[in-house]
């Protein structure tokens, strides 16, 4: 991890750049690798992967080092600037063809649709500020957000996006099927969403 992040501040991100892109590229049918087949086995989708926390460590530090860069000395901690939200997402992996015409996010909205299946997935009403803040933090909201420094994409930053087809076919422009698959991933690795605003907040990432 040290040498990770060593390679990250002070050499110029292109390890986290290069695996971006891939993420990115990554396409919609993306097949699963013996791991994922395991974790389906063991009924275990939202086990720690090493790998992916090292990338998502990674990107924190990146960004930290440019807000460094740009001589902010409060590091910049506004939350969505490390986020690109777009309206059309590019690459291989996000088909501008899949999104309908002059459709666009509705963050508002998002948050109205994600309350209801917080409540509907079993968490209590106290959840809620949790989540709102993390979401808020990961993604503003908006289901075609990505993290331009580690590929991360959508509403709960799901790395790889492809992820979230196991939530549905439509993970790349459904807001409802994106938060189904956050919820399942934060109740399953930290229980709650004040579980996960925590480790956001101590780490940079969830």
């Amino acid at each position: 991890m040290i040498g990770l992040s060593a390679v990250v501040v002070f050499g110029g991100g292109g390890f986290v750049v290069y695996r971006a892109i891939e993420n990115a590229k990554a396409p919609h049918g993306t097949p699963l690798t013996p791991e994922d087949f395991g974790k389906i086995a063991s009924g275990n989708l939202d086990a720690p992967d090493p790998e992916t926390d090292a990338l998502k460590e990674a990107a924190v530090q990146a960004w930290k080092a440019e807000q460094l860069k740009k001589g902010r000395s409060d590091g910049g901690d506004d939350g969505l600037d490390w986020v690109q939200a777009k309206k059309k997402p590019g690459g291989n992996g996000f088909p501008t063809g899949s999104f309908p015409p002059g459709s666009n996010p509705s963050p508002g909205s998002n948050k109205a649709v994600g309350k209801q299946m917080m409540m509907a997935a079993g968490f209590g009403a106290d959840q809620w500020g949790c989540l709102e803040k993390l979401w808020t933090k990961e993604s503003g909201w908006n289901e075609r957000a990505m993290n331009r420094y580690s590929g991360a994409y959508g509403i709960a930053q799901a790395l790889p996006g492809s992820k979230m087809a196991s939530a549905g076919g439509d993970w790349q422009t459904n807001a409802a099927t994106q938060i189904k698959w956050g919820l399942g991933y934060i109740k399953g690795r930290y229980g709650t969403p004040c579980g996960a605003w925590g480790h956001s907040q101590s780490t940079g990432w969830y």
